[in-house]
């Protein structure tokens, strides 16, 4: 007589709530941060040349432009971080939270933890490169 056992179809309500909080406090700071690279897209900080020489002027607006670039950049990844951690949230409202898209099998707890928007177990995250 062989006992398998059978791996569990979703978490817990407890375990998806410590997800919900963990979930929670990264869009708190990722919200933080996206503040911060739109105040520097859109120069509120004025750390820049606009009150010193003309000279120095002009040899930094080519360095303004490509910061303002860079931190248009940042922004985009950063609302994309933000909007995949509140489709996580749904998905433990859902509870269908840590379940891979592919596979269907669960996806491991530590994986959660450092990529909580992750869909993908490592598994097919594997297959996929």
């Amino acid at each position: 007589m062989t006992t398998t056992t059978k791996q569990p179809e979703r978490y817990s309500d407890a375990e998806l709530a410590e997800f919900k909080e963990l979930i929670e406090n990264k869009i708190k700071n990722a919200e933080k941060q996206l503040n911060i690279y739109i105040d520097a897209y859109k120069n509120g900080s004025a750390n820049d040349t606009e009150d010193t020489a003309p000279t120095f002027k002009s040899f930094d607006d080519g360095s303004s432009t490509l910061s303002k670039e860079a931190n248009s950049q940042l922004a985009i990844r950063q609302e994309k971080f933000i909007r995949d951690l509140k489709n996580a949230l749904v998905r433990i409202e859902n509870k269908s939270y840590g379940i891979c898209r592919v596979t269907g099998k669960l996806i491991q707890k530590e994986r959660l933890k450092l990529v909580p928007h992750a869909t993908l177990s490592i598994e097919a995250k594997n297959r996929q490169n």
